[in-house]
């Protein structure tokens, strides 16, 4: 079987090592890739939103199947334009997309569908927004539109951040057409998970819980980032919580999607504010999250290549998802001053001394090969990964790679995986002892 991955990022890397676990997959291409996939697959440089030109290489190519990893390519339509061409494709089509791609359809999907969700307003014109925030005082959420890159979701502690925040979103344009309109949301306490699920358009089948870390410093402080690690599985719902998620989310949102004509095919991401023994969905993703994906893959035991093919032809209540029992932890490391300015270029020292640690794997983002040497090419570089036996050996582990590696002007939280340790009841290490 030939496969052809698209992205670039961490998440991509990541499936691209799940996928040659598999006995049936003999060659896969990565467009474009990073440095790390470029070790372990063909990189090819064709943009992730080229969707002319990544349609051509897959029919060109005679691929087999075509996995999209980010959001971008699939709002797009590339499955549509795949499955046009006679290609497999794994990924929902644009319009079912939208749940991701388009905040304002969403919570007004959620609310059609009685998915439990914040109480929220949408607006296309900035002085009505404004009069909105002067009758709901902070804190409060304000979320762009369209995609940004996982950074669209400002959280405004006072009423002069939320008055900036919509400034910046609907005057200064900081993410472009995304933010035509916005969706101002009530602001949720208690602890975040997501719930990723494979979906075959009629059922959809949850894998094991993770917990993201989206504030770019310890102690959840600082901006919201693309995430700056993971963990997985998260002790956060219980089985008769997790039973109540699929029933009042993952089923209704099927089920929604069916209604409107366009069955949601590929993984469906639920992120839930978890409080006092109950939920709501803070956003719906139309993708694997990254890097919830580098701390939810290495530990499934099903060949992938087989979960996504019952998927694709509608029999997912044929699989039976296996799981390691054991516990994983991925550290992002990245360019300091990530997510706002930051410099790239540099070259990183240490990789093959951490990937020589037992139970060690190192997913490429933001990377580029320059002969020998391994350099940085974007705001989240590495997703350093380990799993043990449980979550405190799979922290330990991680955080010993991480030391390993090296560049100028390095950062990374040293806090992933200790609200698991907590609610475990198990005391945190000191942080002295994760950062190097």
């Amino acid at each position: 079987m030939k496969v052809l991955v698209v992205g670039s990022g961490g998440r991509e890397h990541a499936l691209t090592w799940a996928l040659r676990r598999s006995k049936r997959v003999k060659q896969i291409h990565v467009a474009p890739g990073n440095g790390g996939t470029a070790e372990i697959a063909t990189n090819v440089p064709i943009a992730a939103d080229d969707i002319p030109a990544l349609v051509a290489h897959a029919v060109s190519g005679r691929f087999d199947l075509v996995v999209i990893g980010p959001e971008v390519p699939l709002a797009l339509g590339l499955v549509d334009r795949l499955q046009a061409a006679g290609i497999r494709a794994f990924g929902p089509t644009a319009q079912a997309a939208q749940i991701e791609s388009s905040k304002v359809f969403s919570k007004a999907f959620m609310r059609e569908n009685g998915i439990p969700t914040a109480e929220a307003a949408a607006f296309d014109d900035y002085d009505a927004a404004l009069c909105y925030l002067e009758a709901h005082p902070a804190p409060i959420v304000i979320k762009a539109d369209g995609l940004a890159a996982g950074k669209g979701a400002i959280v405004c502690q006072t009423d002069a951040e939320a008055r900036k925040a919509l400034y910046r979103i609907m005057k200064q344009r900081v993410f472009g057409r995304a933010g035509d309109r916005v969706v101002i949301e009530e602001f949720l306490r208690g602890q975040e998970v997501t719930v990723l699920a494979f979906a075959d358009g009629v059922r959809a089948v949850p894998m094991i819980l993770a917990q993201d870390h989206k504030a770019a410093w310890d102690g959840d402080r600082g901006p919201n980032t693309g995430g700056m690690g993971s963990y997985a599985p998260a002790p956060i719902l219980d089985a008769a919580m997790l039973e109540r998620v699929e029933r009042q989310v993952l089923q209704p949102a099927m089920e929604g999607m069916r209604r409107l004509g366009t069955p949601y095919v590929g993984v469906l991401y639920a992120g839930l504010m978890v409080t006092d023994g109950d939920f709501r969905v803070l956003e719906f993703n139309c993708r694997f999250g990254d890097p919830e994906a580098q701390a939810i893959l290495p530990l499934l035991e099903n060949d992938l290549v087989e979960v996504i093919e019952a998927c694709l032809e509608g029999r997912l209540d044929e699989v039976t998802l296996r799981w390691a029992n054991r516990s994983c932890v991925c550290v992002v490391m990245a360019s300091g001053g990530y997510p706002d300015q930051y410099q790239t270029g540099y070259e990183i020292t240490g990789l093959e001394e951490a990937a020589d640690l037992e139970d060690v794997v190192i997913f490429h983002a933001g990377t580029r090969r320059e002969r020998d040497r391994v350099l940085t090419a974007g705001g989240r570089v590495l997703g350093v990964t380990a799993w043990a036996k449980d979550l405190r050996g799979a922290v330990e582990r991680a955080y010993q790679a991480v030391r390993l590696i090296h560049w100028p002007d390095v950062m990374y939280r040293t806090d992933i995986g200790a609200k698991g340790l907590l609610r475990e009841g198990q005391p945190v290490p000191p942080k002295e002892a994760q950062e190097r």
